[in-house]
């Protein structure tokens, strides 16, 4: 994929390290070019200085040739203002946008902008590391993401975890096995005594 990343912070410069380790071609903008020097030495993407809100600047950065953005910077205003560039006059389908605000990510994502909030994220994960819980809750927008970790009972030993039919909407995300987690989106696993199911519910 061709992928615009708007923010060379550590969460900008963290992310195109990885995509570009998978093969995706990245750009990536940011006002200052010393942010560029969080960026691996081996990162063979794009770069561009200039403020981002400009269209001219993200022009340059290959937009229009992009099929996906993601608008990472610490500023939440520039995020928003990216992410309705991207989408109403270039017309990139796929748009994310980190706000840190949890309650303007609550405004925006109703406005129809794909949000993440690091901050609603952090909250989740302390929340169930302090309370060792078997379930966890992840927030997206206006949606979440609801998993719980569960035995697997003795109905499905020996059953294909493509074969499972939750109800309510649920889904087995992953298979949790001698301490390692086997997501079943790419692998369908047959399951045996000792696994645990990672069971997934979305809720809007």
């Amino acid at each position: 994929m061709n992928i615009l990343i708007v923010g060379c912070g550590r969460v900008g410069s963290s992310l195109a390290a990885v995509l570009s380790s998978e093969g995706h071609d990245i750009s990536i903008v940011d006002t200052s070019d010393h942010s560029f020097s969080l960026l691996p030495e081996d990162f063979d993407g794009f770069v561009t200085v200039g403020f981002p809100t400009d269209s001219d600047v993200l022009r340059r950065a290959g937009i229009e040739n992009c099929d996906a953005v993601a608008a990472v910077s610490p500023d939440d205003n520039v995020n928003i203002m990216v992410s309705q560039l991207a989408k109403k006059i270039f017309g990139v389908k796929t748009v994310i946008a980190r706000i840190n605000d949890p309650a303007r990510e609550q405004i925006f994502s109703q406005f129809g902008l794909d949000t993440i909030c690091p901050t609603n994220i952090a909250v989740d994960s302390v929340r169930s590391a302090l309370l060792r819980s078997q379930s966890a809750q992840l927030h997206f927008g206006t949606g979440s993401i609801t998993f719980r970790t569960v035995p697997v009972p003795d109905r499905l030993l020996g059953a294909h975890t493509n074969d499972i039919v939750e109800p309510d909407g649920e889904e087995v995300f992953a298979v949790r096995r001698s301490g390692r987690t086997i997501l079943t989106g790419q692998q369908d696993v047959v399951l045996s005594e000792g696994d645990q199911l990672i069971i997934a519910k979305i809720s809007d």
